[in-house]
């Protein structure tokens, strides 16, 4: 059987903010994942629009699509094209999660929720020629998950080849968490064994690993173990948690043992009417300040999460979140226009209320206003938006950002670090389009290296008061 697997290309390239570097990332680890349950008498290959020009002219046997919300009208255009070829097309993740009906118009078969449990049950069903319109998932384990197909990766074209998840999902449950309503039915958070995760590190080549896990620090008698195991390995490692994970004692540090050297942490609002309107209840009552001190005195770099146009915002919150974050010597910052997701909270309250304004899923990138804010215009929104990005990242912002650490060494990771991410574009451009992105991946580890240098009597010095517990 011939089987091909696409993730297309999000319809955001054609946007004049596309950043193709943001895409070189990671390689499409669900789909490589599901792979691992074909039987070798399958004949699988993996297709990022991202980063290649996909093959239309060609006739497998079943074609999957991975499908998000900025992606669907290119990935209903590639499944009706297959379908008219005479393929068998199966659609699933979040976007097809959310709207199932929207999604069913254009396949054989979906998938709703994860496919750990559903997808074993589908192959078997295909191969007796009886396969189901849809695959809802009940059943929420990783025991028993095969090896996952990474020889169908194509390294060279990502800056992070190794790409790892070891859990799904995230025990906390925010209004305008896209992926809440993908584990509905089911528990919505749940991990490997240590001794599986730590096997499928060891199988991993090189040095660095980023976990793309939603929040690894979300069950810590599991990270605490995973960590300790870590321990000896020499890896350099980033992932992303939150600020409650970062003050509880004793796990940060042990994960920076096992070589954590990048965060990316959901600051998300500096408002605390903000977080209780969105249910974000792990930053509440959080010293973030103490949180940053902490992460900066292990030698952990920060890549700041904000979202913008919640309803306790106005046209103020752009340019007093950007002094913030410039003031913490954050190194990094993501900027979001807050998106109401089909199938979240934040999505019915936000209908129920008549604000939606924009029904374009192309738009529901966090880059555009799609309902009505509050206490601004949407114009006002995305002005806003736009100049938090172009003001964080200007030279003198990021040399103000480098001197608040107080000190030579990690000012100058710093430069290196956020610089290098936004201010030498072109060069990246340049590399993507060489298809060398994997080429990059010493001088990350290097800058990353680099960050582990850190000052411990500093960490003392924290009162144990903000450290903080759950």
């Amino acid at each position: 059987m011939k089987v091909k697997m696409i993730l297309p290309a999000l319809t955001e390239a054609t946007s004049p903010f596309w950043r193709p570097i943001k895409y070189s990332l990671f390689p499409p680890l669900g789909l490589a994942t599901l792979a691992a349950y074909l039987g070798d008498d399958s004949d699988v290959e993996i297709q990022d629009e991202h980063v290649e020009a996909l093959d239309l002219n060609d006739t497998p046997d079943l074609v999957v699509i991975q499908v998000y919300i900025t992606s669907a009208h290119r990935a209903y255009q590639i499944a009706d094209h297959y379908r008219g070829r005479g393929a068998y097309v199966a659609l699933g993740g979040l976007h097809v999660t959310s709207l199932p009906e929207e999604a069913a118009s254009h396949a054989d078969t979906i998938f709703l929720g994860p496919g750990e449990d559903t997808w074993p049950q589908f192959l078997t069903d295909f191969s007796r020629g009886c396969p189901k319109g849809v695959y809802r998932s009940t059943l929420r384990t990783l025991a028993g998950l095969p090896p996952i197909r990474r020889d169908l990766i194509k390294r060279r074209l990502y800056l992070v080849p190794n790409s790892i998840v070891v859990s799904r999902g995230c025990p906390h449950v925010c209004d305008f968490c896209y992926k809440e309503a993908f584990f509905e039915g089911g528990r919505s958070f749940y991990t490997q064994t240590v001794d599986a995760a730590l096997a499928e590190i060891e199988r991993l080549p090189g040095r660095h690993l980023y976990f793309l896990d939603d929040h690894l620090f979300g069950n810590r008698r599991f990270a605490s173990a995973l960590f300790t195991g870590m321990q000896g390995m020499g890896r350099l490692w980033q992932a992303a948690g939150t600020v409650n994970a970062v003050l509880a004692p004793g796990l940060l540090a042990r994960a920076v043992d096992a070589g954590l050297r990048s965060l990316f942490v959901g600051f998300e609002t500096l408002n605390p009417a903000n977080l209780a309107e969105q249910r974000k209840y792990q930053n509440m009552r959080r010293d973030y300040a103490a949180a940053i001190r902490r992460l900066h005195d292990l030698g952990v770099m920060i890549n700041g999460s904000f979202v913008f146009g919640m309803d306790g915002d106005d046209s103020s919150v752009f340019e007093r979140t950007v002094e913030w974050a410039i003031e913490q010597g954050i190194e990094t910052a993501t900027f979001h226009i807050l998106t109401p997701y089909p199938g979240t909270a934040l999505y019915r309250r936000i209908s129920d209320q008549g604000r939606l304004t924009v029904h374009d899923w192309d738009l529901y990138d966090t880059r555009h206003a799609v309902f009505r804010p509050a206490r601004m215009s949407a114009a006002q929104l995305e002005c806003g938006y736009r100049w938090a990005y172009r003001e964080f990242y200007r030279w003198r912002s990021i040399v103000r950002g480098a001197s608040a650490h107080g000190d030579l060494t990690a000012g100058l990771r710093h430069l290196a670090y956020s610089a290098g991410w936004k201010k030498f574009e072109p060069l990246w451009d340049f590399i993507i389009r060489a298809k060398r992105a994997g080429t990059m991946l010493p001088v990350l580890e290097t800058i990353l290296s680099e960050f582990g240098r850190r000052s411990p009597s500093r960490v003392d010095l924290i009162p144990a008061a903000t450290r903080g517990c759950d």
